[in-house]
């Protein structure tokens, strides 16, 4: 079996986009009849149904054409590269079901647990904007940029970080995050009200909506041929964007339950970029540090400040782990010193000092950067190819976001990969050894999956070694496993 859409995902995932329509005009040089010349559009736009044989016929007929004439375009094209070829026969395409599988079963939702929630955020965001009001000393809509700019930068004086295109003091996100980091009172309150706002508009309001009034359940629909780093994305709903680190996002999680007689039980890879990070750099420290199974953060920390292992404080940790997740996006000293809150000389010498420890990760970051400069495009441990069409621009902001996602994405990319082919053993395990389970999640390098109370322990334990032995790394790959009656108690 093929699919034309995930042939050219995998040939180049850089392309913006793989419907068929697209590739018809890209590789075919052929414009195809779209749904709305037969269908019309919005409100009055038919259904497939009601579409006249002589109309459907012609646009179904073609969409089987061209969908053939791509495959025979595009799977020759693959051949020529065996890696690409293989990415698309071991893991695209044997996921497909899986996915199908996923979607079809479903989460169930409290919904009356979601609407409680939603109705204390609704509570909290009138607080928010009674507290916006005061320290501005007036009402205004705190969703107007117009009205917020002249409160912010007119009234209140605050310093003016960015100008939008228009030459206006901006009130972007970023913008507000930079200015409560400089700790001034109203853009504190507007990013907690923008936060709560969205989140209640997002999941709690809308995830009611959503649930199937046949199943009683949420099916979202995850996208393979998204995300340039192979990754999957999820839509309608959308269950990658849920925060973890609040409160407020961990009771949204707490609304996704299991059904009477069963535990919801989330299996996550721990650190897995770094990992992959220690094999691809195969830095004999960090190698060290995951093999021996210390807490890596505490490692660095002992490395880069100089310390004894139990002597590591807290805050030490907490910087060194800014330290090991930061160089990995190709943070720079100016974010790591806002980050840990020190000045950029501090910052600097922490990174100058992480390196003269881990030799092996700035070897491999040089490397990186002159592969992807030679060739145009870096690569997963599984020879998925992610092209970098800036590498060479004359920007040096766009080279050296180029350079950042070159040391990257081997590493997110060959995550996303493992992930999808433990979701290929888990759900080929699931089907053939007839255990009362079924996976119903799948966010970032976490599984969820629903079990039969009495089946937990002997699923816990093959999940976790299915996951854990879905790649063959220097270092160990370790699977941690929860269980509870909801996703967050799972968690």
């Amino acid at each position: 079996a093929f699919d034309s859409m995930l042939e050219s995902y995998v040939l180049d995932a850089t392309a913006t986009r793989h419907n068929m329509d697209a590739l018809a005009l890209k590789y075919l040089d052929t414009t195809t009849i779209s749904f709305e010349a037969i269908a019309g559009k919005g409100a009055k736009q038919l259904t497939f149904d009601q579409i006249p044989l002589e109309q459907a016929g012609p646009y179904a007929a073609e969409d089987a054409d061209i969908t053939l004439r791509l495959h025979q375009t595009l799977w020759p094209r693959l051949q020529a590269i065996p890696g690409l070829a293989k990415v698309l026969s071991e893991i695209e395409m044997p996921l497909v079901p899986v996915l199908a599988r996923i979607e079809r079963q479903g989460a169930l939702v409290d919904a009356r647990l979601l609407g409680e929630q939603s109705v204390e955020l609704g509570e909290k965001l009138v607080e928010l904007e009674r507290a916006a009001f005061a320290i501005a000393g007036e009402e205004f809509n705190l969703s107007s940029p117009k009205q917020l700019g002249v409160i912010l930068y007119e009234k209140l004086g605050l310093p003016v970080l960015s100008k939008t295109a228009k030459g206006q003091a901006s009130t972007a996100e970023a913008v507000l995050a930079e200015l409560a980091e400089q700790d001034f009172e109203l853009p504190k309150v507007l990013m907690q009200y923008r936060s709560l706002s969205k989140l209640k508009s997002t999941y709690t309001d809308r995830l009611p909506e959503q649930i199937n009034p046949r199943t009683g359940r949420i099916h979202t629909s995850y996208h393979q041929a998204v995300a340039a780093t192979g990754r999957l994305s999820s839509s309608d709903p959308n269950l990658q964007n849920i925060p973890i680190r609040t409160a407020e996002g961990r009771r949204i999680r707490q609304a996704f339950i299991a059904p009477p007689g069963y535990q919801l039980l989330a299996a996550d890879y721990s650190q897995i970029e770094l990992r992959i990070m220690a094999h691809l750099a195969q830095d004999e420290g960090l190698l060290y540090a995951f093999r021996h199974n210390l807490d890596v953060h505490k490692a660095t920390a002992a490395e880069v400040f100089g310390v004894e292992l139990e002597q590591v404080t807290t805050d030490q940790r907490r910087s060194a782990k800014a330290i090991n997740f930061g160089l990995i996006y190709g943070m720079s000293a100016f974010g790591l010193a806002k980050q840990i809150g020190c000045d950029r000389k501090q910052a600097q010498a922490y990174i100058d000092r992480y390196f003269a420890r881990y030799p092996g990760v700035l070897a491999y970051m040089e490397r990186t950067r002159e592969q992807a400069s030679e060739q145009g495009y870096v690569e997963t441990l599984f020879g998925r190819r992610l092209y970098l069409p800036e590498i060479h621009s004359k920007n040096q902001g766009l080279r050296k976001g180029a350079e950042r996602t070159a040391i990257n994405a081997p590493m997110q990319g060959t995550a996303a990969d493992i992930i999808k082919l433990a979701m290929i053993k888990v759900d080929d395990w699931l089907s053939s050894s007839g255990v009362d389970a079924r996976v119903i999640l799948q966010v970032h390098d976490e599984l969820v999956l629903e079990v039969r109370d009495e089946q937990v322990p002997q699923v816990r334990e093959t999940v976790c070694r299915l996951m854990s032995e879905a790649a063959e790394l220097s270092v160990p790959l370790l699977v941690e496993a929860g269980v509870g009656s909801n996703w967050d108690e799972a968690h």
